[in-house]
């Protein structure tokens, strides 16, 4: 019902007044008149609930207290039931106003018969305080004499959806009952809730009030056929019980199931049987709305009110309070309260006073804002075990980043887990999922679909052998089938949303418009758009700095310093030979440099004196020899060799010359060259295979082709030579599983009504699917079905720089031959003392034959030794 329906029922009101206010009139044994008091207050409730019942009573008892608090004056409570009809509530309220005078009126409970009992107190200029927890945000508006006296309870949606979220679920089925405030109110809120937290809610299911329990039983029949098994419960109380009483019955309240309700039925798990809880509501989870009955007042209120409710309703079980009592009793008190400050005026001065109200209630502070009280925050979460309720945790929209002020209590659930269920239940043998693959896919290495014998078809390819890697890695079984499709990819997708096809494998690209029919995993392969143009050779232009590519900058380091070394070793040895190694600093630093670089074209074998230095220079010169003509053949084959270059370098010369272009057939690329690159339509083409894109690029046909990444990876493998990538790569697409946007249709019937959300499986997909890539798994499918068209001489068109990993050896040759000659010089001065330059031979000799001397004694008296002691073990006569 809409808000333009409270316009035309006024009108109805008005007439139906005239002709049954005899009857209401006569309805005396539901009032409590008194014709001598100072002021009245009126009350509507509906005696044949058990909200109803405990209102009545919290009334009553705050009347009572407040007249036994100001005994200087005394105000009367007349009450009126409503029935649980909202024509019959707007009756009674004008009842109440015209025939008893009454200042104001509290209640009903139920926002139904609440916006028509504020029709009328807008009319009379009576102020109406409201109970009903549904009141619309306009009401106060539209009604100015309309007080909401109970808090707003939007916000226990969110406390659902952070319970839900805690247990990592991610689809949900609502049910309702099918009255107005239900589905404009909390099941909006409740949508809105779980959307901000990534949960959608797969299915809508509205009940009629007076549902019977076979329309129940047809109900629960259709969602136990389906696969989501978390449920989300708004419905008043008696029609929740004749519902949970039905799931027994079939089934449902056992292992696997989650059912979680709403402040409508957990703030009256108070007054449910114990019989009925233990059999048929064990394992709920419910959101209440919080009441700290630890105070000393709501206290001595529990006390009095179970000695008061069980002497008026004996035939209740249970007499305990809950939230709607203590509710009603501070609606009542405040209501009394702005009577008498106002001097038992009503109207406007009454409105305002009671707008002005400020008290300690037993919920708290009581204090109008815009004639509403503050909106409740806090919130219980409880669950049904054994015979009664217990507290798992509070949650609040102050607490911490999830609400919940602690650590959740141990989860009950139905038929007695304690491990929390998946929140679905996977597929069957009998319904596989129905998979559609596509068939006219240009690269055969992603997927490809074989004929076999009779009517039999095989599926291979890299995206087929992923799939099945994410399905191991599922925690369990996925029947499925394969099925081919030839038709455009963008068809192929839209064949999920048509209930055609449950799931798309394959090299489907993701973009934006697909997104419209169904969702995505998370992409396996590389996303992009390159293009591919025709291949050129052309010699390289010189570059300044050309001579220094035939080296790395590692080589040509570690070269120098070499150099440098063998200089500093030669000319160490021969400075006292040569009077040209002395002289001052610098001059002998020239010396050294000079004598290091001249050995790299020249021995100078006749100017040194020293066998020493004659032996380091040698082997110098021959790792000179060979360093030198390496270079000059790196070189001049960098000066010669021939690049491959693109014969188009941008898409700008592509358009301005009006060429023609090609893109893969039925892919997304064609709407993005025309949509978003702006190409002429008439100068796309398609093609369907990497031969066809070949042929037409060699030909001229098309000046490039635009593929996917992934595509254009194999199309270069194969055709290195020919053809080469241009210009940047355009960040779009990306190959990923194409999930149902809203489940698998064919086993949920009703989704068709759904907010329009993912899948249950989409969550566990992805989730294979990156465990999959992170393992390394998916690179190891890469390697192996996508590089056998590499082209291993990819690399020979292009010359690379030398290093030390080429030369290695010869530098420690050369490097050790120095550094020998280096220590035998500094022995030959520090440990002989000779100083005759004629007789550095004979010296050299006898430093060569000393050590060899020595040598060889160490190894005999070490042989000696070793035979010592293997001796014993040989001899005959030893023991065993």
């Amino acid at each position: 019902m809409g808000k333009l329906c409270y316009f035309f029922i006024p009108l109805m009101i008005s007439y139906l007044l005239f002709l049954q206010m005899e009857t209401a009139h006569g309805s005396t044994d539901l009032i409590d008149e008194n014709d001598d008091v100072k002021g009245s207050i009126g009350a509507i409730v509906d005696y044949s609930s058990r909200i109803g019942k405990e209102e009545k009573v919290a009334m009553e008892m705050a009347i009572e207290n407040f007249n036994s608090q100001y005994t200087d004056l005394h105000i009367d409570l007349l009450i009126n039931s409503s029935q649980g009809e909202p024509i019959q509530a707007a009756l009674a309220a004008r009842e109440l106003v015209y025939s008893h005078g009454v200042k104001a009126i509290l209640g009903p409970q139920s926002w139904e018969e609440a916006s028509l009992v504020a029709e009328v107190g807008s009319q009379s200029l009576t102020p109406v305080l409201s109970l009903a927890y549904s009141t619309p945000l306009w009401a106060t508006q539209r009604w100015p004499f309309l007080i909401q006296a109970s808090s707003d309870q939007s916000a226990q949606m969110k406390a659902i959806a952070a319970v839900i979220e805690s247990q990592e679920w991610h689809r949900v089925i609502a049910i309702y009952e099918d009255i107005p405030s239900a589905a404009t109110g909390a099941v909006l809120r409740l949508s809105e809730a779980l959307k901000d937290v990534g949960i959608e809610i797969g299915h809508l299911l509205p009940l009629p009030p007076l549902a019977s329990c076979s329309s129940l039983n047809e109900e629960l029949k259709s969602l136990k056929e389906g696969q989501c098994r978390v449920f989300v419960v708004h419905t008043s109380l008696q029609l929740g019980v004749r519902l949970f009483e039905t799931a027994r019955k079939m089934e449902m309240m056992g292992e696997g199931y989650v059912w979680i309700i709403t402040d409508t039925i957990a703030n009256l798990v108070h007054s449910i049987k114990a019989s009925t809880i233990s059999s048929s509501m064990e394992g709920i989870v419910g959101v209440k709305s919080y009441l700290n009955e630890t105070k000393p007042e709501f206290k001595e209120f529990y006390r009095r009110f179970r000695r008061k409710f069980s002497s008026e309703h004996p035939d209740e079980d249970k007499n305990e309070p809950g939230i709607y009592a203590a509710n009603a009793y501070d609606a009542a008190w405040a209501a009394a309260l702005a009577l008498k400050e106002g001097n038992m005026r009503g109207g406007q001065d009454l409105l305002d006073k009671i707008s002005n109200t400020k008290f300690e209630g037993l919920l708290g502070k009581i204090q109008f804002h815009d004639k509403k009280l503050a909106p409740a925050n806090s919130f219980q979460i409880i669950n049904l075990v054994g015979r009664s309720d217990r507290e798992l945790g509070l949650w609040s929209e102050t607490a911490t980043e999830s609400g919940f002020s602690a650590n959740l209590a141990q989860f009950v659930w139905p038929g007695g887990p304690r491990k929390t269920p998946r929140g679905w239940t996977p597929l069957t043998d009998e319904k596989s999922l129905k998979i559609g693959v596509p068939g006219l896919s240009d690269f055969k290495q992603f997927v490809e679909v074989v004929a076999q014998d009779g009517n039999d078809v095989s599926f291979k390819g890299f995206s087929i052998e992923v799939f099945k890697a994410v399905e191991k890695r599922l925690p369990y079984a996925l029947p499925h089938e394969f099925h081919c499709y030839n038709g455009t990819y963008d068809d192929l997708v839209r064949q999920v949303y048509l209930k055609k096809f449950d799931a798309v494998v394959g090299d489907v690209a993701i973009v934006a418009k697909r997104f419209e029919h169904a969702e995505f995993t998370q992409p396996y392969a590389e996303p992009g758009l390159v293009m591919i143009t025709p291949a050129v050779r052309s010699k390289s232009s010189n570059k300044a700095w050309l001579f220094m590519k035939p080296f790395t900058k590692a080589m040509w380091a570690l070269t120098t310093f070499v150099t440098v070394y063998n200089g500093f070793v030669v000319w160490l040895i021969e400075r006292n030979h040569c009077s040209e190694f002395r002289g001052s600093v610098l001059n002998q630093m020239g010396t050294l440099l000079w004598l290091a670089f001249t050995t790299l074209f020249s021995l100078h074998g006749e100017k040194l004196h020293s066998n020493l230095s004659r032996m380091a220079m040698v082997v110098w010169l021959f790792v000179a020899l060979v360093i030198t003509q390496s270079y000059t053949a790196n070189l001049t084959s960098m000066l010669t060799v021939e690049r491959l270059e693109p014969t188009v370098t941008d898409i700008e010369t592509l358009k301005s010359s009006n060429s023609m272009i090609g893109h893969s057939l039925g892919s997304f690329v064609a709407a993005y060259l025309k949509d978003v690159l702006h190409f002429d339509e008439k100068n796309i083409k398609n093609y369907s295979s990497p031969e066809d894109y070949a042929q037409a690029l060699t030909n001229g046909d098309i000046a490039a082709a635009f593929l996917p990444t992934p595509a254009a990876k194999l199309l270069l493998a194969k055709y290195c030579k020919r053809f080469i990538k241009a210009g940047p790569t355009f960040h779009v697409g990306g190959f990923g599983f194409t999930i149902h946007l809203e489940g698998l249709r064919r086993f949920s019937p009703f989704v068709d009504q759904a907010f329009p959300r993912g899948s249950p499986l989409l969550h566990d997909i992805t989730q294979a699917l990156m465990s999959v890539s992170e393992s390394g798994e998916l690179k190891e499918l890469e390697n192996s079905m996508l590089s056998s068209e590499k082209c291993l001489d990819v690399e020979d068109d292009e010359t690379s720089s030398l290093s030390p990993s080429s030369f290695w050896m010869l530098f420690i040759i050369s490097g050790g031959t120095s550094t020998f000659a280096l220590l035998a010089h500094i022995l030959h001065h520090k440990l002989i003392k000779l100083h005759d330059p004629t007789s550095e031979p004979k010296t050299i000799w006898i430093f060569f034959t000393a050590v060899t001397k020595f040598w060889l004694q160490r190894t005999r008296k070490l042989s000696r030794r070793v035979s010592d002691v293997e001796l014993p073990r040989s001899s005959p006569n030893s023991g065993t």
